[in-house]
């Protein structure tokens, strides 16, 4: 049997075996890897944490690098899958198959909750998988899922690299790989939808999109939609307008697309490209294969066929939604006796009012009082308490939301007051940095019982706050620490932590 390969990149401590040198210096590329990772995809998305599960050769036993205590609470489907069974191991494919140094198979990801995941093998790493956090704010997992890909490329290429080759530049690559992410699930989607034999050039696309999206027109940001369309589609796509070829706007001419964008402003209608120049404006559906920018101000968000894939905005592109998803006042009306109707209809109360002030843009505060009588807040009084039920009053309510206060609902469904005074004595952990808004629904949460305070604030963050602590505040993960040793292997891991 040919003696396993190594990763000469770089060499370990003097004595070391050659097998410990083989793992040490995996593990230095391993580190290098989730550094980068870590530090890209949490400005892509929410700051998130990585894992990788690996076995280095086949005889190897499997190893779990977890620096930030991510595959927590998967402990038990982890060692079904890997320690109760060898079938992951019997499913590797021939070495035929893998037929350059780098080559990978991908391999099924595992279904856990609340992750994002992709596997692969190769000549050099026999196994891996990488893992990050999904979160419910994502418009998709496609791009997270290409840069998890990308990571397991990266770590498979630099383990196999002799010596002199290696660089240890992949995490840095990883770090800024946002961009070419989402080039590469467009890249696969469309080879998907109309093969590989295609003149629509993503990345010239991509950097027109940004550029035109940081062009201001008289002051103001940009909206409408930017089709994109393969070339030969377009002689049978209908135009409402359709301009000459001579005088069709260059996508690179940021200014001339963001003026003519203005045609198409606040309309069903949208502009036609070819992914070099603008044909025209049509406002038909879209081929089999349309990948559409919906300019919306500030931001925008990328689809393909309707389907929205990422969003952008100051210049870069990102995962989220850009709309809060209110996970925690769901979780919190769970806690209380109400109908789970009620609970219900009443968190699509607070759902609409929130997302009405998220695109608009104002700051507002709502009192969610699960109190029975209500209690009583300083404030506008009304004379008859609005149903929120009824349409039309919902929308009053999403009005008066932009009066100086709070909004009073209660677990009746009804909104009681507005332009409520929110008092209370001071309290520890009260943040100067967040305003006079967040501070007072800090300190009367703090004084009342039973009660939900949701602030939402003009620049898009949204504070859930119960008790006087706010229960949406991100977790502040321990940053990855560099090591030297090895990674333990799942079977002491997951001993060391059920």
């Amino acid at each position: 049997m040919p003696p396993p390969e190594t990763c000469h990149g770089l060499s370990a401590p003097g004595g070391s075996s050659p097998g410990n040198s083989d793992q040490q210096a995996c593990t230095i590329c391993i580190n290098d890897i989730t550094e980068g990772l870590q530090e890209g995809i949490s400005l892509f998305s929410p700051p998130s944490r990585i894992a990788l599960i690996y076995a280095r050769h086949a005889e190897d036993p499997v190893r779990i690098h977890d620096p930030q205590h991510l595959l927590r609470g998967h402990e038990p489907k982890l060692a079904q899958f890997y320690l109760d069974s060898t079938a992951w191991r019997k499913a590797a494919p021939s070495p035929e198959l893998l037929k350059g140094s780098t080559t990978m198979h991908p391999e099924p990801g595992l279904d856990l909750s609340g992750l994002i995941s992709f596997g692969g093998r190769s000549r050099s790493i026999f196994y891996q998988i990488w893992f990050t956090e999904h979160h419910p704010d994502m418009c998709s997992v496609g791009p997270t899922e290409c840069w998890l890909e990308h990571a397991a490329w990266r770590l498979a290429h630099d383990v196999a690299n002799p010596k002199e080759y290696y660089t240890g530049i992949s995490g840095y690559f990883l770090k800024e790989y946002a961009a070419h992410a989402v080039r590469d699930y467009i890249v696969d989607e469309m080879n998907l939808k109309i093969g590989m034999d295609t003149d629509l050039r993503v990345y010239p696309i991509l950097d027109a999109v940004l550029g035109v999206s940081r062009t201001r027109e008289e002051g103001k940001w940009p909206r409408g939609r930017l089709m994109f369309v393969e070339p030969r589609y377009l002689e049978f796509k209908s135009f409402i307008a359709r301009f000459p070829r001579s005088e069709r706007p260059s996508l690179d001419n940021h200014k001339h697309v963001r003026k003519t964008l203005l045609a198409v402003e606040d309309s069903p209608r949208q502009l036609i490209s070819d992914g070099r120049w603008i044909w025209g404006i049509s406002n038909d559906d879209w081929p089999d294969f349309a990948l559409i920018a919906d300019f919306r101000g500030g931001h925008g968000f990328m689809h393909i066929n309707g389907k929205r894939i990422c969003s952008f905005a100051d210049g870069k592109f990102q995962s989220t939604t850009r709309r809060a998803k209110l996970v925690q006042v769901e979780e919190a009306l769970l806690e209380y006796n109400l109908d789970p109707g009620q609970g219900s209809v009443l968190f699509k109360i607070i759902s609409h009012i929130v997302h009405h002030a998220q695109d608009a843009k104002f700051g507002c505060t709502l009192v969610v009082d699960l109190n029975d009588p209500p209690v009583t807040i300083a404030g506008q009084k009304l004379e008859r308490a609005l149903d929120l039920r009824e349409h039309h009053l919902l929308d009053l309510a999403q009005a008066l939301a932009k009066t100086d206060g709070a909004l009073h609902i209660g677990a009746d469904l009804h909104l009681h007051g507005f332009a409520c005074l929110l008092d209370g004595s001071t309290i520890p952990g009260e943040d100067r940095a967040r305003g006079a808004r967040f501070n007072s629904a800090l300190r009367f949460s703090a004084a009342h019982p039973n009660l939900l305070v949701v602030v939402v604030s003009a620049d898009r963050p949204v504070s859930i706050i119960q008790e006087g602590l706010e229960i949406s505040a991100q977790c502040r993960f321990q940053a990855v620490v560099r090591t030297t040793r090895v990674p333990p292997v799942l079977r002491q891991w997951v001993d060391n932590t059920m």
